[in-house]
């Protein structure tokens, strides 16, 4: 009788224990990106050069679209944790900010690998689209082109008439909200729709990339670099791949181990969610030359590090 009276006292304090755990882990993992995003995006905005070629362009917009997903994705994870509940009218562009910057990375990665396949293919007569000052015009199409399906998510579901939208609390997780038949089909075939276009092109551009450095048309070198970085935007767009693997990994962490729904639900997030996001950019943009040197002269504050005026040759 002593034991069956501590049960419920042990197994809150157990969770309450699992919750710090999890918001311990998450948190300093998110401020050391936040930190390492900031020095990039300073180091953009301080140095004209950078501002000037459509490549650097593209990946400044890739690392604030990520840093909105994941500013997104970790305030929802916190709320989720701390079960606090409030009304849709607050929930939902929340979930729609968090959806549209997850699809909006493919997009992104796509655009790079074509800014690579034009610069290539057209290093003097390249099209006003895309260069530097015209960029934006590209940039903003990808922010409405993901923007839109969330908001069609949103609108298309059938949703409880006893939840008054500006007054109910409730939780905000996707799995709550949007939960009808039809809304998880769409989101599944918008899903399966971006990541098969986006692989496409990025398999179009490497293919065509390829064949150029056999023909030896252009220096070898340049052509070469230009396709190890279409290369890495497909392994980027398989860290983002990963996200969609959830049910098979709660599949075979239920048959291997015993496992809370909540731990493996943490799980996913964190690896699935969180390491590519946080991978991709870093590992992009320290393995670009020039940027890594305003990165080391960032953070070692050495004056003895040179930086040329002229940008490297693209990686």
């Amino acid at each position: 009788m002593h034991n069956l009276t501590e049960l419920p006292g042990n197994a809150t304090s157990h969770n309450s224990m699992s919750v710090i755990i999890k918001v311990c882990v998450v948190i300093p993992f998110f401020c050391v990106f936040l930190c390492c995003i900031a020095v990039m995006l300073h180091i953009f905005a301080s140095h004209r050069q950078f501002l000037d070629t459509s490549r650097y362009i593209l990946f400044a917009c890739m690392l604030i679209n990520d840093t909105l997903q994941l500013l997104t994705s970790v305030l929802l994870f916190l709320l989720v944790m701390g079960q606090l509940k409030f009304a849709l009218v607050y929930c939902v562009p929340l979930l729609i900010v968090s959806t549209a910057t997850f699809q909006n990375t493919p997009l992104i990665l796509a655009t790079m690998s074509l800014e690579r396949y034009v610069a290539i293919f057209y290093p003097l007569q390249r099209p006003a689209a895309w260069r530097s000052d015209r960029i934006w015009i590209i940039i903003l199409s990808l922010w409405l082109i993901s923007s839109i399906f969330p908001i069609i998510d949103h609108t298309i579901g059938k949703h409880d008439p006893t939840v008054n939208v500006l007054s109910t609390p409730v939780l905000c997780k996707a799995t709550v909200v949007n939960s009808s038949p039809i809304q998880i089909l769409f989101k599944a075939a918008v899903s399966i729709l971006f990541f098969a276009v986006v692989a496409v092109i990025i398999l179009f551009t490497y293919v065509r990339i390829l064949l150029e450095t056999r023909k030896l048309r252009q220096d070898r070198v340049s052509v070469s670099k230009a396709m190890h970085t279409v290369l890495l935007h497909g392994f980027q767009l398989l860290l983002c791949i990963l996200a969609f693997t959830s049910p098979i990994t709660e599949t075979l962490i239920v048959l291997h181990a015993k496992w809370l729904p909540e731990d493996i639900a943490f799980f996913n997030y964190f690896c699935f969610i969180l390491i590519p996001r946080f991978l991709s950019p870093l590992i992009y943009g320290f393995r670009d030359q020039t940027l890594r040197v305003y990165i080391g002269k960032t953070f070692c504050c050495s004056n003895k590090v040179k930086v040329q005026d002229n940008l490297s040759v693209p990686c």
